[in-house]
C-alpha cells in the first residue's frame, strides 16, 4: 500500500469529491469503502445518536484495512488512533459552491434516494441564511474552522502517526491519485 497504508480517512468541506476520492481509492487498492454519511442518516434526514454512531463505525472500521470518507468529528478520537493516513480535500468555496448547486440539482431533478430514504431539496441549497439546510451556507461558515482544526491536528503529537497529505485543487488531487494509486 506504499506511504497511505490500508487505514485512509478523507476529509473536507461539502462538494469537496471525498466520497468520489475514497471511492477510486476503494477500488484501485481493494479496500473496503466506508461513508460516514451513509452510516449517519436515518430516514427523513433524522442523525444518528452519537453512541449508536459511533458503535456502528466502530464497527464498520473494525478491520485491518479500509478507506472511509466523512467530517464527523466525534468519530476521530475512534477511528484516528487507527488510521495511517488522513486525506485532506482543501478545496476553495468557489470551487465546492458551484459543485453544491450543481450536484443537488442533479439529484433533486432525478429523485435520486440518498442513503436509502432520504431525496435533496435543491431549494433549500438556496437558503444561505439557514445552516440547517444550506450546505452552501455551512461551507461558508465552517471553511475557516476546518482549517483550522486539520492545520492543528498536523501539529498535534498524539497524530505523529499519521501521513497528512493536503489537496488544495482538482488538479493536486488527480497528480496525488496517480501517484499514489495508479489506474491499472
Amino acid at each position: 500500500m506504499g506511504q497511505l497504508g490500508e487505514r485512509i480517512v478523507l476529509v473536507g468541506p461539502s462538494c469537496a469529491g471525498k466520497s468520489t476520492l475514497a471511492a477510486t481509492l476503494a477500488e484501485r487498492l481493494a479496500l473496503p469503502l466506508v461513508e460516514l454519511d451513509a452510516l449517519y442518516w436515518k430516514p427523513n434526514w433524522q442523525g444518528t445518536p452519537d453512541d449508536e454512531f459511533l458503535e456502528t463505525v466502530g464497527a464498520a472500521t473494525a478491520g485491518e484495512r479500509w478507506v472511509m470518507a466523512g467530517n464527523y468529528g466525534q468519530q476521530r478520537p475512534l477511528t484516528w488512533p487507527r488510521a495511517q493516513s488522513i486525506v485532506w480535500l482543501d478545496l476553495p468555496l468557489r470551487v465546492t459552491i458551484p459543485r453544491i448547486l450543481q450536484r443537488s440539482f442533479r439529484r433533486w431533478s432525478r429523485g435520486e434516494l440518498l442513503w436509502g430514504t432520504n431525496r435533496e431539496n435543491f431549494v433549500e441549497q438556496l437558503a444561505v441564511w439557514d445552516l440547517e439546510r444550506s450546505l452552501i451556507a455551512y461551507n461558508i461558515s465552517r471553511v475557516r474552522r476546518m482549517q483550522r482544526t486539520y492545520t492543528a491536528a498536523m501539529r498535534e503529537p498524539r497524530w505523529a502517526h499519521l501521513r497528512f497529505h493536503r489537496l488544495r485543487s482538482r488538479t493536486e488531487i488527480a497528480e496525488w491519485l496517480e501517484r499514489h494509486a495508479p489506474a491499472a
